[in-house]
C-alpha cells in the first residue's frame, strides 16, 4: 500500500496531457496518475522508486454544449467556419516505470471517439441563390497519439516531505489521420483521432505533504508542431492544483519507528535497508482519498496552411472533486469536472462537464 501511494503521483498524462484537461481543438485530456493516494489529474512531483512500475486503464468522457443548427446556419451565412461536437470519449492505457529513485518515465496511448460532429455549409446555387445548411458529419474514432513523459525529481526533503520535479516529453504522431465522415469527405485534423504532429512538452511539478493531507501542483506547456493537412492545432498551457485527504487508512509517520522517510505512508514499499528492521506494522488494507482539484488549460488558435481559425482556442478551468479507493496493489478512482471558466474564441462548442474514471495496478 505504501508503494501504491508513491505510484499515484507518477504518470502523465495528462498528461499527459496527454496530458490532462479540457480539449479546445477537440483532443482529449489525460490522467496524470496511476493509483493510490493523491491527485487524479494533477501531476505530482513524486517519482517511482527504481525498479517499480504501474499500469492504468482510464476512461474520459467530455460532454460539450453543442451549437444549434440555427447558430451554424447563421455562421455559414457570414462565411464563418463553425462546427459543433457532442462528446469526446477516450479510453487510454498508461504505464510508468522508475529508472532511478529520482527519474521516472511514463507513456499513454488513447483510443478516441468524437461524436455528433456538425458544421454549417454555405454554397451558391444556380441563379446566384445562396444556400446555408448544416452538414451532419457523424463520428470520428480511432487510435490517438502516444504521449511519453520524463520526470526528474531534483528536490526531495524527507524531513519536510517536500518535493519538486522537472517534466519533459514528446507527443508522437501515432494516431489515425485519415478518417472520413458519413458523406465520404475526410475530417479536418481537429476532428481526427491523431494530429499528425510531433509536439514538445515541458513543465514542472511540486508536492507538499503534511499528515493525512497532500498538496500537489503542476504546469505543463505543449509546443505544437505542424501535422496532418498542413494544420497546427495550437500551443497549450496546462495548469493544475490539488488538495488530497486520506479519509481512512492513514498511518502516522511515527508508527514506523526506524523506517526511513521514503517508507512512510506516501512513500514506496521499502526494499532495501542499511540496518535490519525490528518491526514493520502491517499497512491498512483499504484506503480512501478525497481529492479536490482545479484543472485549467489555455489553448492558442489553430492554423491551417498559415490561415488562423478564429473559432478555435480559448481558456477553460474546471473544478474537479474526486475519490480514490485502494486495496493492496489495486486502486480505482473517479473525478467529475465542472467548468468555472469557459472562455472560448469565436463560435465553438463549450465544455459542459468531464468525467474521468480508471483502475490502476502497482508492481
Amino acid at each position: 500500500m505504501a508503494q501504491l501511494g508513491k505510484l499515484t503521483r507518477a504518470i502523465c498524462a495528462g498528461a499527459f496531457a496527454l496530458i490532462a484537461s479540457p480539449a479546445f481543438a477537440h483532443h482529449p485530456g489525460g490522467a496524470s496518475n496511476t493509483g493510490g493516494a493523491g491527485p487524479i489529474v494533477t501531476i505530482s512531483a513524486s517519482t517511482l522508486e527504481a525498479g517499480h512500475g504501474a499500469v492504468a486503464f482510464l476512461y474520459e468522457y467530455l460532454s460539450f454544449g453543442g451549437l444549434g443548427d440555427t447558430d451554424l446556419i447563421a455562421a455559414a451565412s457570414r462565411h464563418s467556419h463553425a462546427h459543433s461536437i457532442g462528446t469526446i470519449q477516450s479510453a487510454s492505457a498508461s504505464a510508468a516505470y522508475g529508472v532511478t529513485d529520482d527519474f521516472m518515465v511514463s507513456m499513454r496511448i488513447p483510443w478516441v471517439n468524437r461524436t455528433d460532429i456538425r458544421e454549417g455549409h454555405h454554397e451558391h446555387l444556380a441563379g446566384g441563390i445562396a444556400s446555408n445548411t448544416v452538414d451532419y458529419r457523424g463520428d470520428a474514432r480511432g487510435v490517438g497519439d502516444l504521449t511519453m513523459l520524463g520526470q526528474w525529481r531534483f528536490f526531495n526533503n524527507p524531513a519536510t516531505r517536500t518535493e519538486a520535479a522537472f517534466l519533459f516529453g514528446v507527443k508522437a504522431p501515432t494516431g489515425a489521420t485519415d478518417r472520413v465522415d458519413q458523406l465520404g469527405a475526410q475530417f479536418e485534423t481537429e476532428f481526427q483521432p491523431g494530429s499528425g504532429s510531433w509536439d514538445a512538452l515541458i513543465g514542472a511539478a511540486f508536492t507538499q505533504r503534511f499528515g493525512a493531507w497532500s498538496f500537489d501542483t503542476n504546469v505543463l506547456g505543449v509546443i505544437a508542431g505542424r501535422g496532418a493537412q498542413d494544420t497546427r492545432l495550437g500551443d497549450r498551457f496546462l495548469y493544475n492544483a490539488a488538495v488530497s485527504y486520506r479519509v481512512f487508512g492513514y498511518a502516522q509517520p511515527e508508527q514506523f519507528g526506524s523506517l526511513p522517510a521514503s517508507a512512510l505512508s506516501h512513500g514506496p514499499v521499502p526494499h532495501r535497508h542499511e540496518q535490519p528492521l525490528t518491526k514493520i506494522p502491517a499497512p491498512p488494507q483499504w484506503t480512501l482519498d478525497a481529492v479536490l482539484e482545479l484543472n485549467g488549460e489555455w489553448h492558442d488558435y489553430e492554423e491551417t496552411a498559415g490561415v488562423r481559425d478564429l473559432n478555435s482556442g480559448g481558456h477553460v478551468l474546471l473544478i474537479s472533486p474526486g475519490l480514490r479507493l485502494a486495496r493492496g496493489a489495486l486502486s480505482g478512482f473517479a473525478s467529475v469536472g465542472i467548468p468555472i471558466v469557459n472562455q472560448m474564441n469565436g463560435l465553438q462548442s463549450k465544455t459542459g462537464y468531464r468525467v474521468l474514471t480508471g483502475v490502476a495496478y502497482a508492481f
